[in-house]
């Protein structure tokens, strides 16, 4: 990782001490009347009828006049109607109490950088133009998607006309470098938490997340040299998502992914639902014109994570535009990934089908009890049917992964996996499983549906 700290620990953004206080902008803040659904305490979509004060003119009168915006804590929230936007060397700060909604119907982001643009129908230009030296600190961000209603905000859309395809953020952050997002909430949101791509030189730190409907914190390629620190809570997909290759639906952009580190990872307690669950997804992208890029992951250190379910670096085709209508045209590559003090208080797994030279798993702590079948580590494909259509369906039922593709794992370091209060590692054998698929003579009576498939473990 080489420079990465030093690169990360330089400052963004200076105070500036005579900076205006909010209420100076007071003027532009507008009161509205709209309604908001809310769970009763059945859990039924219950109507609220709601006054409240929008503040998006003037928070970014604030940004726009001097460069900064520090949002103070107070007992109601601040509402805003479109994201704010910040340029290069800006800084957004907040009391770790405030609390700031996102209207109903607005469906965009919340805050974002200036330079978001359409990138999906082609590599990265080099010389693509970024924001840079901004920060973002505190709050409590919600786009209010509860338990009864997403409350019209579905996609955390750049803006609501002229949208950069892709892009779906309470904080987007696209074409970036040099910028931090630390010490604040999402709560009760739809899109990702923070939403990065086409991003160099980011940090990513102390993100708590509360009943959120998407991932936390998701990468998309290219992007490089980035730390993502602390984030805990109970998002409903992943807690940190790495995608070089993506579902293209949700591509702001395509490319590798590497000098990562991921760190002081907590997934929420038992009872609590959530996935609790790392994805690294790389792959091959096929453009509309035939060409394809490369989209590896290389380079990510993983460590002092406790209680995830699933680490996820295996292909899964797109099953929300069809598996057919959108896959990666081939298996995808890892190098040099290092997993590091991991704790599994719950039973976890790692599950790799993609081609990987250099994968190492040291320092792991298991606290649970062994099942006869566990393995800490599967190297090959999966095979799992999604019922679409129901039980009784099956000539709807689709495959959810990509059970006919070989992987190649080399070069894999296997050290310190224990029980608890045992002074040995557990065996070899017994940590790693390399998957072999055949198709199931019995299905659709039972399922999966099985593959041709298998791991190739080269050590």
């Amino acid at each position: 990782m080489r420079l990465l700290y030093a690169l990360l620990l330089s400052p963004l953004a200076a105070i500036h001490a005579a900076d205006k206080p909010l209420g100076a902008w007071q003027a532009l803040v507008r009161t509205e009347s709209w309604t908001e659904q809310w769970p009763d305490a059945s859990g039924k979509a219950e109507a609220r009828k709601v006054t409240a004060e929008v503040w998006t003119q003037a928070m970014q009168a604030s940004l726009d006049a001097q460069g900064t915006l520090h949002i103070p804590a107070r007992a109601q929230p601040y509402y805003l109607d479109g994201p704010l936007v910040l340029k290069s060397g800006q800084k957004l700060s907040a009391d770790p109490t405030a609390e700031i909604r996102l209207k109903p119907g607005t469906n965009t982001c919340m805050v974002r950088n200036e330079r978001v643009v359409t990138l999906n129908t082609k590599p990265v230009p080099a010389d693509q133009p970024r924001d840079a030296d901004i920060s973002i600190e505190g709050g409590v961000w919600s786009t209010l998607a509860n338990a009864a209603s997403l409350n019209g905000n579905q996609l955390g859309l750049s803006s609501k006309t002229d949208t950069a395809f892709g892009t779906h953020g309470v904080i987007l952050l696209q074409n970036v470098r040099r910028v931090s997002v630390r010490n604040l909430t999402i709560r009760q949101s739809r899109p990702f938490g923070v939403h990065l791509a086409n991003a160099r030189e980011f940090r990513i730190e102390n993100i708590t997340l509360e009943e959120t409907r998407r991932d936390g914190v998701h990468v998309n390629g290219p992007a490089s040299d980035g730390l993502i620190r602390g984030v805990r809570g109970d998002p409903h997909d992943d807690n940190v998502a790495l995608n070089a290759w993506e579902w293209k639906n949700y591509a702001p952009s395509y490319g590798p992914i590497e000098r990562i580190v991921i760190e002081d990872i907590m997934g929420a307690p038992e009872g609590v639902a959530s996935a609790r669950a790392i994805r690294l997804l790389p792959g091959v992208k096929r453009f509309p014109d035939g060409t394809t890029l490369a989209c590896p992951i290389a380079d990510i250190t993983l460590r002092r994570i406790t209680d995830i379910r699933e680490f996820k670096l295996y292909d899964q085709p797109n099953l929300e535009l069809g598996r057919d209508n959108d896959f990666s045209a081939a298996i995808g590559t890892l190098k040099d990934i290092r997993f590091e003090k991991l704790t599994f208080n719950h039973p976890g797994k790692i599950e790799v089908h993609a081609d990987t030279d250099g994968l190492s798993v040291e320092d792991v702590l298991v606290r649970h009890p062994i099942a006869p079948d566990w393995h800490l580590l599967s190297i090959g494909p999966l095979s799992v049917t999604y019922k679409r259509g129901g039980p009784n369906a099956p000539e709807k039922w689709v495959e959810i992964f990509s059970p006919d593709l070989d992987c190649t794992v080399r070069n894999l370091k296997v050290n310190g996996v224990r029980t608890e209060g045992s002074p040995a590692d557990l065996p070899f054998d017994q940590v790693i499983k390399v998957v072999v698929l055949k198709p199931n003579p019995d299905y659709p009576k039972t399922t999966p549906k099985g593959g041709s498939g298998k791991g190739i473990l080269i050590r």
